[in-house]
């Protein structure tokens, strides 16, 4: 069953369940004006379930957003498919501007280990704006007796092989990071996959998972309490909520950064005024202190790009993802 919120204009909290509003309906075929955008209640659909990273950062946003827009923004939570099946129906929906795909860089690594994946990430969609950096922390249990990068790394390359790690699904933005973050660092190991983060964490607590590149936000916690250690970041610089936590390259692993964003997107048809309105309210959501605050808090790092700027982002990545699992060896799921 899919979770539907509404951000209602003018207050600060989300409301409960809400049923679809008739305006989502197509209704015609009139090209949207950015003058007039928008006329109607929005559409925000998260290809995740709610709770994740990728679930409460467009929610912090689009709250603001929707007080500065005077129209209620409706967040609908719609996992399966490996996040094809939501991405896929934003791709074929009205280009008008009022349905709006909130996704992470999984956009374009999914096509890159998926077979039959019903969408291209350069083709069919239009990026608006990222709306912030999700450092992924590479966190062990304080039981393994690992305390530095340079630990784990000499430990798997002991035992060629035997080391697990964690991923929340395949071919996810966590999955890449370990094998570039695996590749870089010279060692083999096991892929042992999970539907989510709390799985995966949950399992890391126990043991049994040897280690696990998790988005910050569900990690931070379990490390402020020390039941799981930070060993590295893979962004490219610290992340402003561990700033003692080295980045993999300063830990001494070159060419193994690999970032986790968030990001809103539209058809591709979506006419250019409209997704430069979009983007100019986006960006004064994220601009807003209370917005500002509570991302910092989520350990969201800022990363503002202008539309065209996104745009030539995914299709770099999308090669990019390609080329790491090839090298990976990582084969086409069906």
């Amino acid at each position: 069953m899919n979770r539907r919120e509404v951000l209602k204009t003018g207050i600060g909290a989300l409301s409960g369940v809400a049923a679809a509003s008739a305006g989502w309906s197509v209704l015609g075929t009139r090209p949207a004006l950015a003058a007039d955008w928008p006329t109607r209640s929005i559409r925000a659909i998260v290809p995740y379930a709610p709770g994740s990273a990728t679930d409460l950062v467009p929610r912090t946003v689009l709250e603001q957003m929707a007080s500065q827009v005077g129209q209620s923004i409706v967040v609908e939570n719609r996992p399966g498919g490996g996040t094809t099946v939501a991405s896929s129906q934003v791709a074929k929906s009205d280009p008008d501007g009022h349905t709006i795909l909130i996704h992470s860089n999984a956009i374009v690594t999914v096509p890159a280990v998926q077979a039959n994946v019903p969408y291209d990430p350069v083709r069919d969609f239009s990026g608006v704006t990222p709306l912030g950096n999700v450092p992924l922390v590479l966190v062990v249990a304080p039981s393994k007796g690992m305390t530095t990068l340079k630990e784990l790394v000499a430990k798997a390359k002991a035992k060629p092989g035997e080391i697990n790690y964690g991923a929340a699904g395949i071919g996810t933005p966590p999955h890449l990071t370990m094998e570039r973050f695996r590749l870089a660092a010279g060692f083999e190991g096991q892929l042992v996959p999970f539907k989510g983060a709390p799985e995966a964490l949950t399992e890391v607590m126990t043991g049994r998972i040897d280690m696990y590149f998790c988005p910050i936000t569900p990690a931070l916690p379990l490390i402020r309490d020390g039941k799981l250690l930070a060993l590295a970041v893979s962004s490219s610089k610290r992340a402003s909520a561990l700033p003692d936590v080295p980045t993999t390259v300063e830990a001494g692993v070159a060419d193994s950064d690999f970032d986790f964003w968030v990001g809103a997107f539209v058809p591709k048809k979506t006419p250019r005024d409209v997704v430069a309105k979009m983007h100019g309210e986006m960006i004064k959501a994220l601009e807003h202190p209370a917005t500002k605050e509570r991302l910092t808090k989520l350990g969201v790092e800022p990363l503002i790009m202008k539309p065209d700027d996104f745009d030539a982002r995914i299709a770099k990545e999308a090669a990019v993802a390609m080329h790491l699992a090839k090298a990976a060896n990582i084969k086409l799921q069906d």
